[in-house]
């Protein structure tokens, strides 16, 4: 997905910049990139974070970039922040999001501006250029910004800098927050809320959806105001988001944890059928932790993350050496699994390759049964909006392959709706085949009502799309 920050001080930047921007390194996977502002102009850097963290290639850099306006992201593809050059001036700009009609935009572009685009290594075009094009077929930014918005088919949050200031603009839709925090040198912008808590900014105030700002270090100036709907990403909170973050004033840890509650109330599993329970590391262990509090099954860590050396789990670009590292940072603790009965929660079941591998290394480490419980329902839709289960194909999804098995390749919409429906016997049917496939003792989705509850904001503020299809 990726997230970004930005800075506007007083003084000295930098220092702010450099580690609110790697408090995001949980949300990208590919490239990051540092863009400040001072009296020698832009000075940007990008690099490839694959294998590397981000302090790493950055650390040393730093020290020769100096500005009081700075923006920095952690990209789960395509490099930026970018630096552009056209009638509004010259300005940095960064992005979240996802554009599913970018071939239709850059040929409008290219046939009314003869504009082009540089193609990435990937063959694609990169969103935050196409983006920025969008932009400048504007007479000013603020246009410009609603514009793009208005015309891309996906989701996109901007911030835009000039040296005038940051333009900070959220999705029109909200499905990515955006975060104002305030301290006495100036403000900072933030994708994650917690990123800027230890850099001694508190609370300023959370942009709505659609809303543009501009930041300065003197003040924050909204130019459009927010709409009234909503759709925020439901996986922000379940997976995606660190577990310090709040979006629209719910804890991520918190509801993960009530998660876990839910679904032990409507699971009904007690210690007389399981021996403890346990989380993937690391976004099912709060939801393992509410379960096991809610049911009063103990909860252990038969398993730990070895994480000093190894990058997480899903930054190779090849799905076989992502599986490979899962399996190779999870160590064993056999005084826990040998002869027991095991319940594990993950964020999610996607392909469920690694979590098939995971039962598998606890079968071989001893463990006497597995039962599955993911924090979730199942996936149904690949993601339209933020990249999550970003996939060739949604045949990649594991829930898809087996009602495709089961109903053939052109499924009518009312036919998924009934898969979709925990009630219905295809659901059932569906959950056992998974099960089987798998090789779980049991397995039991968490229900999407319940999982709404455990946020408790208005259904119709989040997003649910790669759940029950709704838009």
């Amino acid at each position: 997905m990726g997230g970004f920050f930005a800075a506007a001080l007083k003084t000295e930047c930098v220092f702010d910049l450099f580690f609110g921007t790697d408090y995001h390194s949980h949300l990208g996977t590919r490239r990051a990139g540092l863009v400040v502002y001072g009296k020698d102009g832009f000075n940007r850097s990008i690099h490839n974070i694959e294998s590397t963290p981000f302090r790493s290639k950055f650390e040393h850099e730093i020290a020769s970039m100096s500005g009081n306006l700075g923006i920095g992201c952690i990209s789960d593809y395509e490099p930026q922040p970018l630096i552009v050059r056209s009638h509004h001036g010259t300005y940095a700009i960064s992005t979240v999001g996802k554009i599913n009609n970018i071939d239709q935009l850059s040929e409008t572009v290219t046939k009314r501006t003869g504009t082009h685009f540089l193609e990435m290594s990937g063959g694609s075009i990169n969103a935050t250029e196409l983006t920025a094009s969008l932009i400048n077929q504007k007479d000013n930014i603020i246009e410009g910004i609603q514009y793009a918005q208005e015309v891309i088919d996906g989701s996109i949050t901007i911030l835009l800098m000039t040296p005038q200031g940051i333009y900070c603009a959220r999705d029109k839709m909200g499905r990515t927050p955006l975060v104002i925090g305030k301290k006495e040198d100036g403000f900072c912008a933030s994708f994650e809320s917690f990123a800027y808590l230890n850099l001694e900014y508190h609370d300023y105030k959370e942009l709505g959806p659609g809303e543009i700002c501009i930041m300065t270090p003197e003040s924050v100036t909204t130019l459009a105001a927010p709409g009234k709907k909503m759709k925020i990403c439901t996986f922000l909170w379940v997976y995606y988001g660190y577990p310090s973050s709040r979006y629209e004033g719910v804890s991520v840890e918190e509801m993960r944890n009530k998660c876990g509650e839910y679904l032990a109330r409507r699971d009904g599993m007690t210690r007389d059928d399981i021996d403890t329970v346990a989380g993937v590391p690391d976004s099912g262990t709060a939801h393992a932790i509410g379960y096991a509090n809610e049911s009063g099954v103990p909860f252990s860590r038969p398993f730990i993350k070895y994480t000093p050396t190894w990058p997480r789990s899903f930054m190779p670009t090849i799905q076989s050496r992502r599986d490979l590292i899962a399996r190779m940072k999870l160590v064993p603790v056999h005084e826990l699994i040998e002869n027991r009965r095991l319940l594990l929660i993950d964020d999610s079941i996607v392909r469920g390759t690694q979590l098939r591998e995971t039962s598998d290394f606890l079968y071989q480490s001893g463990a006497k049964e597995v039962h599955v419980r993911p924090a979730c329902p199942p996936i149904l839709f690949g993601c339209k909006y933020i990249n999550f289960s970003r996939s060739t194909s949604e045949m990649e999804l594991i829930a898809r392959r087996i009602i495709n098995k089961e109903e053939g390749v052109d499924v009518e919409r009312s036919v998924l709706e009934d898969y979709a429906n925990p009630d219905s016997d295809r659901y059932h049917r569906m959950l056992e085949d998974i099960r089987a496939q798998l090789g779980f003792t049991s397995l039991r989705y968490n229900r999407l009502d319940d999982m709404i509850a455990s946020i408790g904001i208005d259904r119709e503020k989040l997003c649910t799309y790669c759940w029950d299809g709704r838009e």
